[in-house]
C-alpha cells in the first residue's frame, strides 16, 4: 500500500485531482505531550511531465491524512500521461507516487 491515494481525471478541458496523503501530521503541541519530535507535511507538489500543476506549502494545522483537491487546465495532456505527486515532511522524508490520468484520448 502506498503513502498516497491519487485520483486524476480529465473532464472537458479540466484536469480534476483529489489526493489523500497518508501521514500522522503530528503538530508541535501533541509531539511535546508524547515526548517526540513534531512531524507534518511542509510541501506538496503535483506535476504532469515537467509541468507543475499544483504546489503548496503546508503547516502543522492540517488534519491527519490530509486531502488535497485541485484543478488544472488539461491542454497538452495525452493518453498515458501520469499525475506525479510529491510531499516532503518536517523530518526531511520525501514521498513521490504517480497515477495514470483517466479520461484522456
Amino acid at each position: 500500500m502506498g503513502n498516497m491515494k491519487i485520483k486524476a481525471k480529465v473532464k472537458g478541458d479540466t484536469l480534476k485531482c483529489k489526493v489523500q496523503a497518508k501521514h500522522i501530521m503530528l503538530p508541535y503541541d501533541a509531539a511535546k505531550k508524547k515526548g517526540v519530535d513534531a512531524n507534518f507535511i511542509i510541501q506538496i507538489t503535483a506535476k504532469v511531465g515537467d509541468r507543475v500543476v499544483y504546489e503548496a506549502s503546508t503547516s502543522q494545522f492540517l488534519s491527519k491524512n490530509p486531502i488535497f483537491k485541485f484543478e488544472a487546465k488539461s491542454e497538452g495532456l495525452k493518453k498515458g500521461d501520469k499525475l506525479e505527486m510529491s510531499w516532503t515532511d518536517l523530518s526531511g522524508k520525501t514521498v513521490t507516487e504517480d497515477k495514470k490520468i483517466k479520461g484522456l484520448k
